[in-house]
């Protein structure tokens, strides 16, 4: 359906590539929203005019402007906002400092969809659903949200024809960190954390190439979610570029009141065969590095829940679980708790934004340590990817194994964890397992 829809306008693909008896339950396909937000250089263009206001409170403001009851029996997404809140969306919550980008991007871009395709893939069931705004009295939604679905339903009908992904297209994308410089950028960080300054920081490096005008992003997608499935994966068009992400990692959900995240922490690439794949995950399982690596971030993210949810509400039901992927294994925990009254699904987002995970911890400080060592802005990587739906619910992922195509270049970045007793050489390797796939889908050479 979605090849159908991929060249209209805003066209987002919230895509379970890899469903599982607990996640990557709904998809959904929308395009075309009846209206466009962007954040750029702390002012919000809305529909391509600027508005006043901080960007935080602005986007929360067109997000709360239209309010619909929940309908039980239907996928959670129906109608609403959905987009990208890209990294550098944490520097208008604190004073964090940031590099000058040598790709112009939007901090974020949000699209408010009046209708969706939702797609519950564990009933092999799909709904087209309409809202019917902007319009605002009854009358004027019912006529809307009946011309919008037949709209939709006529794209699909008229769409591509599906077809298999053709041959990848060969680039070679280059770090902007040699490995012995990532190496000593790791070590940096661990003299902070000798220091006192921190105890854990995630460390990055992207790698970009030139990206030929004749291909297809949407190709590279396709090779993307058949070779590295992923339960929070996606795919954007958003006007100035194109975001294809296979992310394993949900960032939060809210399912009528609800809330719950799942921070990655502890990786190991599979092994070439069943024995040795055996055995680099009891190796993951037994670490006490990776182990405490992913119980601080379970602490900072209690923290941050803390802050919007109801005291006593907020737990760990699942800690350091191992969970397999086509191209390394992680220790995944789940951290839940209950909204406070009077707090919606945009204050959780903007309290724990950016996601601890790819943070560090003390989170503030960690992100001062990585504009510091990171030699360009993340954009929307380590960002956020998602849905808040009207009726109050949302579900979004952590921006990882995620390839953006802007500005004549593709780009995207792999990092990971460091704590005190991180071995530079062990980190770098890890940031290359992160990335494998992502070389694959580009045809390139793992370097």
């Amino acid at each position: 359906m979605f090849a159908a829809l991929v060249n209209k306008p805003y066209a987002l693909w919230l895509d379970s590539a890899l469903p599982t008896a607990n996640f990557g339950r709904y998809a959904y396909l929308v395009c075309d929203p009846f209206r466009v937000l962007k954040v750029r250089d702390g002012r919000v263009w809305v529909d391509d005019k600027l508005q006043d206001g901080p960007p935080w409170d602005v986007l929360a403001a067109h997000w709360r402007a239209f309010r619909l009851p929940m309908v039980d029996g239907l996928p959670p997404f129906q109608t609403g906002m959905a987009g990208f809140w890209g990294y550098e969306m944490g520097r208008y919550l604190e004073r964090i400092p940031v590099r000058p980008n040598d790709v112009a991007l939007p901090d974020a871009v949000l699209g408010l969809y009046d209708v969706v395709i939702a797609c519950d893939l564990r009933q092999e069931q799909a709904w087209a659903l309409a809202s019917g705004f902007p319009a605002r009295d009854a009358a004027s939604r019912r006529q809307r949200a009946a011309a919008r679905t037949r709209q939709l339903l006529s794209w699909l009908e008229a769409g591509a024809v599906h077809q298999p992904p053709t041959a990848a297209p060969s680039v070679q994308p280059r770090s902007n960190f040699s490995p012995s410089a990532y190496r000593r950028a790791v070590q940096r960080v661990r003299e902070y954390i000798l220091a006192g300054d921190i105890f854990q920081a995630n460390l990055s490096q992207r790698f970009a190439a030139d990206w030929p005008p004749e291909r297809s992003p949407w190709e590279v997608y396709r090779r993307l979610r058949a070779e590295n499935p992923a339960p929070y994966a996606a795919y954007f068009h958003f006007g100035e570029g194109v975001l294809a992400s296979a992310s394993p990692e949900r960032f939060l959900r809210v399912d009528n009141g609800v809330v719950d995240t799942r921070p990655i922490k502890g990786t190991r690439p599979r092994g070439e065969t069943s024995a040795r794949d055996r055995a680099l995950a009891r190796e993951l399982l037994s670490s006490e590095k990776d182990r405490a690596e992913n119980t601080m971030i379970v602490d900072l993210l209690r923290n941050d829940l803390s802050r919007v949810c109801a005291p006593g509400t907020v737990q760990v039901p699942r800690l350091c679980a191992l969970e397999t992927y086509a191209t390394v294994h992680h220790l995944v925990s789940t951290v839940q708790g209950r909204l406070e009254e009077g707090h919606d699904a945009w204050d959780l987002l903007q309290a724990a934004f950016p996601g601890g995970s790819i943070t560090g911890a003390p989170k503030i400080r960690a992100m001062e340590i990585i504009a510091e060592l990171e030699p360009h802005p993340r954009g929307p990587y380590c960002g956020s990817a998602g849905y808040l739906a009207f009726n109050g619910q949302m579900d979004t992922s952590i921006l990882i194994r995620t390839l953006v195509f802007a500005g004549g270049k593709v780009f995207f970045s792999a990092g990971g964890g460091v704590v005190a007793d991180s071995d530079p050489y062990a980190e770098y390797a890890e940031t290359l397992d992160k990335a494998r796939a992502l070389f694959r889908a580009l045809g390139a050479e793992m370097p």
